[in-house]
């Protein structure tokens, strides 16, 4: 009958445990770095988060019927969040469905230094979303800024005669972000003076 030293014992445990949990740290790492394709597909298939395609060509907007008897008020809406300052050049238009209108939003940077920022459409009512269609605009790219510039960018689309008849305004705001904030400077520790 052989018996196993107990610190021998011990010793076999913690390299079988040892040996676990490195696997289950690389399984993990591996997933995490799944993920991002994973996500990019999920979102693809099933068109959610979808901001740089275009909802419809300049061809298919010129193909829709423009519906005379109808006209929709267009809200527009602007938000920044960073250094930016974000309007449209007017707040509201009535537009026929099926006829292909351009508006304007301008952006400042209000830095001094140059930035990457990125724009973020949402409309209201949620049902209007699969009508209001746009055909070119600033949200489908990420934006370069430099120090003080500021842009006028256009919005070209077309709102779907298909809408139902019961919506008679669409808001379609904005949001602009900046996309490499800068890390905060802690100043006044014992480490970093001020």
């Amino acid at each position: 009958m052989s018996t196993q030293d107990p610190a021998e014992a011990d010793r076999s445990f913690n390299r079988s445990m040892l040996v676990k949990l490195v696997v289950v740290a690389a399984l993990m790492f591996g997933f995490g770095f799944a993920l991002v394709p994973m996500y990019r597909a999920i979102c693809q298939i099933t068109g959610i988060n979808n901001l740089v395609q275009r909802d419809a060509t300049a061809r298919e907007a010129k193909n829709t019927q423009v519906d005379m008897s109808r006209t929709i008020s267009i809200e527009f809406d602007a938000n920044a969040r960073g250094p930016l300052g974000f309007r449209p050049e007017q707040r509201s238009l009535d537009v026929h469905p099926g006829e292909v209108t351009t508006v304007i939003y301008e952006v400042s940077n209000e830095q001094a230094r140059t930035i990457q920022a990125q724009a973020i459409p949402s409309y209201a009512p949620k049902q209007a979303t699969e009508y209001f269609k746009k055909i070119e605009c600033f949200c489908f790219t990420q934006q370069t800024l430099t120090a003080n510039e500021t842009k006028r960018m256009p919005v070209v689309f077309v709102v779907d005669p298909k809408l139902p008849k019961d919506v008679k305004t669409i808001t379609l705001s904005y949001t602009f972000f900046e996309l490499n904030t800068p890390a905060p400077v802690v100043r006044g520790t014992a480490a970093n003076p001020a």
